[in-house]
């Protein structure tokens, strides 16, 4: 087992820095689908959350409907199935739309585990990285039989690079990872708000 870590060692951190570009490659391509997917969740939230409360309010029914098929967010699909059901009662409209927002957190999560794992691991590959590049240094020091600190300082130096080359690879990953779970969670709230609203009409028509 030593032989083969020898081997990897004698490589050096040149393997670890291409995986590195390699892992940013993919961050960045994952940071701009969901970005693509979360653009589209666009709208005046605000009108739609009054525009069906003052129609339910009235009792038109087919206009909430309508007015949640012409919105573009995630929380008026989510309203939109509840709507679809209500003549099934409280129960099953409430039922219908967590199934549907399970279904619309599932699409937004998707790859973000991707994000947090290179946040997460970046900067250890990178140490992984200069410490290989360290053992190389050394190794090469002793094959040329060098010496001085000048020459020791410069093997470090160089083989340091991995472990940067990591933090900088994390630290996109991190910000992405944090500011798509913030808005996913504001997308929740507001989801659970509609609802609200939605189930408050219901049971107000039931106890009529």
């Amino acid at each position: 087992m030593s032989l083969i870590f020898m081997h990897m060692a004698l490589l050096g951190d040149t393997w670890v820095i291409g995986l590195l570009i390699l892992a940013s490659i993919v961050s960045i391509g994952v940071m701009f689908e969901r970005w693509r997917v979360f653009r589209k969740n666009q709208g005046d939230l605000a009108a739609l959350m009054d525009g069906l409360a003052a129609g339910l309010e009235k009792g038109d029914i087919p206009g909430a409907i309508a007015l949640a098929e012409n919105s573009t967010r995630v929380e008026a699909r989510v309203a939109l199935a509840g709507l679809k059901n209500f003549p099934k009662g409280a129960a099953a409209v409430e039922e219908v739309m967590v199934s549907h927002w399970l279904r619309e957190k599932l699409e937004h999560e998707k790859y973000l585990i991707i994000l947090g794992t290179l946040g997460n691991n970046a900067p250890f590959v990178g140490l992984f990285g200069t410490v290989l590049g360290v053992i190389k240094a050394f190794n090469d020091l002793g094959l040329t039989g060098q010496s001085g600190v000048s020459v020791v300082m410069a093997g470090i130096s160089s083989a340091l690079i991995a472990t940067a080359f990591g933090i900088l690879v994390a630290i996109p990953a991190v910000v992405a990872n944090n500011f798509f779970l913030t808005r996913l969670g504001e997308i929740q709230t507001n989801t659970d708000s509609l609802s609200r609203i939605l189930l408050a009409y219901l049971k107000q028509e039931k106890a009529k």
